[in-house]
């Protein structure tokens, strides 16, 4: 049988913990296991596009608010954590559908639109318009300022509101686990 594909879009605290296990066990197949605890605990605290078909979640995508440090400010940043679609509905728009409606969160709410891309989604967000980051990269550590050039080659942000020297440091706050 054949189901609509809906979308829906919540906030983390309007999600009962069924939809929460459901989006979790989707981007631990996705990922392949490779998904931490603190993984997930990155996509929570946001608003979340989801994509059903019938009962069925196929995709999941989310944006949290970050602090970015860039030439002397701190820019409120749409981060997006947890962008995901079930390997059978892969190539079919899905993950642009939910993209198109968290660029439009970004777009409303903060000043500029940020992500670390694996190298398998680098060339998906570079072709929405996404400007991977060529200066260095760090994180504000409880022991201070740590560079990150792990992450150099795989930051992406989307420019809206504020002037970005793309080739300037850019410095993530800090989070446990994955920094970026």
């Amino acid at each position: 049988m054949n189901y609509m594909i809906e979308l829906g879009t919540a906030h983390t605290a309007e999600l009962d913990a069924s939809v929460l296990a459901a989006a979790r066990a989707l981007l631990d197949e996705v990922f392949e296991g490779d998904l931490t605890d603190h993984d997930w605990e990155h996509c929570l605290g946001g608003v979340h596009a989801l994509l059903w078909e019938g009962t069925d979640l196929i995709g999941h995508a989310s944006v949290v608010q970050r602090r970015l440090l860039h030439h002397g400010r701190a820019l409120r940043a749409g981060y997006v954590e947890g962008v995901g679609v079930r390997a059978d509905r892969r190539r079919c728009g899905h993950g642009a559908t939910m993209m198109d409606t968290l660029e439009r969160v970004i777009g409303g709410a903060y000043e500029l639109g940020a992500l670390s891309a694996t190298d398998a989604g680098a060339a998906f967000y570079a072709g929405r318009g996404w400007r991977r980051w060529l200066g260095p990269t760090s994180a504000l550590t409880p022991s201070g300022i740590v560079r990150t050039a792990q992450e150099d080659d795989g930051v992406y942000v989307l420019p809206l509101s504020v002037p970005l020297d793309l080739s300037g440091e850019l410095t993530c706050d800090w989070r446990d686990g994955d920094l970026w």
